[in-house]
């Protein structure tokens, strides 16, 4: 069990990447909102999800090649359509994620800052360490962050059964109505990002490469543990974000903020108050460590997918790569995702700076614009598996899941669209 432990990598960047907006903002917010009622939609997000989060890893462990080498052999135009989804969608979440944790980090410093010139400091800092290091760096990193999350979340949902609300603040509280407008709307955008975009399975691949590169490292063989980690640690770290909101705002009367550092400091106060002075820095510390390991772990993997689609590109058959041409590959185009790094970290603040008036509004155009894109993702992973892989790759059962969730996200994202035009 040790060797196992000190085998995770690549699934504890999947859950820092993972574990950010849809946890802190989204699942706090349906708990706060509608009671425990929605442990459901995660539950069923989580399981509609899975084969194709779980394709990334697995695919990798398989071919020894990322999933972008997939898409290629299927045709240009698949991998062409991963580059545009990533370039359309890589500003907005980056700019959601990032304001979040400025909003924090403004909150627990007290420095007298404006969001976007906090974000542009954390964005700084992601840079250097990003830019500096290979996978290694961020590996070991990630695994002191997620280790702290883990942690001082347990503390804060068990302190949390403890409170007892005034009975004189208590007011009845909202129940979910899927009929209601509204209310579907805030189910698909926080289905979105639940657990994460589907992208994420593409940068889980490219971590579990890069971690097959290392020198002396084995083959990975121990990936899929190193998935089922991070994939059902992220589905129970959601659960008890939105436990915490449930316990402690549910039926109060309170609204949640919408700007990012009104509601890091909303969110921090309301916890301390209700669960204990004690608790101000185990929530401060969470809350803050959810959103950076995300920032940081977004920031790092954008840039790695468009590099490596250029390298993919290039070689014109998609083919995969021995471990040792990955490496040499990777020194060669250091430059272009050091330069993507600096595109995507500038568009995120051109967007904050002159285009989101709140974090509320980033946050929703953020996830409901992943969710709308997931189908994509979702076919393009079936056609890798039954023209690439064994056949015995996905289980019969695998394969139901797989097409109920592709009818899931469709039927969702049609609805979404409805309801936005209407």
């Amino acid at each position: 069990m040790l060797q196992k432990l000190k085998a995770l990598g690549p699934g504890l960047l999947y859950a820092g990447a993972a574990v950010g907006v849809s946890h802190i903002v989204q699942s706090t917010k349906a708990g706060a909102e509608y009671g425990y009622v929605l442990i459901i939609g995660i539950i069923l997000a989580h399981i509609f999800k899975y084969p194709f989060f779980e394709l990334g890893p697995k695919y990798t462990q398989t071919t020894g090649s990322n999933l972008l080498h997939g898409y290629a052999k299927i045709g240009k135009w698949a991998l062409a359509i991963v580059a545009v989804l990533t370039v359309a969608t890589m500003f907005t979440i980056q700019a959601a994620v990032t304001i979040v944790t400025a909003g924090l980090a403004i909150k627990i410093t007290g420095v007298s800052i404006s969001p976007v010139a906090m974000s542009a400091v954390l964005l700084a800092v992601c840079l250097m360490i990003s830019a500096i290091g290979r996978y290694a760096v961020l590996d070991k990193l990630m695994k002191v962050i997620m280790v702290t999350l883990a942690v001082t979340t347990i503390v804060a949902v068990c302190s949390s059964f403890f409170y007892s609300m005034p009975s004189s603040t208590y007011t009845p509280g909202k129940i979910f109505n899927l009929f209601d407008s509204f209310d579907l709307l805030f189910l698909i955008a926080f289905l979105g990002w639940m657990p994460a975009p589907l992208d994420i399975a593409i940068w889980h691949s490219i971590w579990s490469e890069e971690k097959m590169g290392q020198k002396g490292n084995n083959g990975n063989t121990r990936s899929l543990f190193d998935f089922k980690v991070g994939f059902w640690g992220t589905g129970l770290l959601g659960i008890g974000f939105l436990v915490l909101g449930a316990n402690v705002i549910y039926g109060s009367g309170t609204e949640l903020a919408s700007g990012g550092v009104a509601y890091a400091q909303q969110l921090i106060d309301i916890y301390v108050s209700s669960i204990g002075g004690w608790s101000y820095w185990i929530i401060a510390i969470a809350a803050f460590t959810t959103m950076f390991s995300t920032t940081l772990t977004c920031l790092d993997a954008m840039p790695r997918v468009l590099t490596k689609i250029g390298m993919i590109w290039r070689d014109n058959n998609g083919s995969a790569l021995d471990s040792n041409a990955i490496v040499i590959k990777e020194k060669s185009v250091r430059r272009p995702r050091i330069i993507w790094l600096f595109v995507i970290a500038t568009g995120a603040l051109i967007i904050l700076r002159f285009f989101i008036t709140d974090m509320k509004q980033m946050v929703n155009i953020a996830t409901s614009f992943s969710f709308l894109t997931a189908p994509v993702l979702a076919i393009l992973g079936i056609i890798v598996v039954k023209r690439q892989l064994p056949v015995n790759f996905w289980s019969k059962g695998k394969y139901i899941i797989a097409y109920l969730g592709v009818a899931f996200l469709v039927i969702l994202g049609a609805i979404y669209i409805r309801l936005v035009i209407a």
